[in-house]
């Protein structure tokens, strides 16, 4: 249901590159896909994730359900971008988005979540200086890392359950009952923080 927190193990040449070359390779893609305009620069960087992903072979089942999320999302994009400001320009930002989508896909099915945590750490070490905390830092993408697959879980729950009821078709059976669950999630959470000493 998400990208994040899908560690494949493996032997292939990402599974052995340790995480911070890999963080910057993800970073200096970013910029160039961002910087590079043009549906062919785009269909040639989701090339190049895919290549990536070949590398670091990952199976088809991974890549599709990396992008399974991401279809409705990208297919709305397309119409708008096409719509508003035509069709070179709608298939530059899908295939930009589906590029780093894959890009990102690909560092954490090959990189396990707890070496990509210290790596953080680690590298924001010096920042201390300025007041950084990297412990904290390292925290907040901890967190997150946990805390989106479980929302997506939480919205999953909640569409059988207004299913079950018959009412799949009324948005408020599908949101209010996902917003206070999610809610009453993060509130628990920061409770056990705040009782551990961690927010004080």
């Amino acid at each position: 249901m998400s990208t994040l927190g899908m560690y494949q193990p493996g032997t292939s040449p990402l599974h052995r590159l340790s995480p911070g070359p890999k963080l910057v390779a993800l970073l200096v893609l970013a910029i160039v896909v961002l910087a590079l305009k043009g549906p062919w620069s785009g269909l040639a960087f989701v090339g190049v994730s895919l290549a990536l992903a070949a590398l670091g072979r990952l199976s088809l089942r991974s890549v599709a359900r990396a992008l399974r999320g991401f279809a409705i999302v990208a297919v709305m994009l397309l119409a708008f971008n096409a719509w508003q400001n035509g069709w070179p320009r709608a298939v530059e930002v899908v295939a930009d988005l589906v590029a780093l989508i894959l890009a990102a896909t690909v560092l954490t099915a090959t990189t396990a979540v707890n070496d990509l945590l210290d790596t953080i750490v680690r590298s924001l070490a010096p920042f201390r200086r300025f007041g950084v905390d990297p412990q904290r830092v390292g925290l907040t993408f901890s967190l997150v890392l946990r805390a989106v697959p479980g929302t997506l879980e939480l919205a999953a729950e909640t569409r059988d359950a207004a299913r079950a009821r018959g009412l799949e078709r009324s948005m408020r059976a599908r949101t209010t009952p996902l917003v206070l669950r999610a809610v009453a999630r993060a509130r628990d959470t920061g409770d056990a923080l705040h009782a551990r000493g961690v927010l004080d």
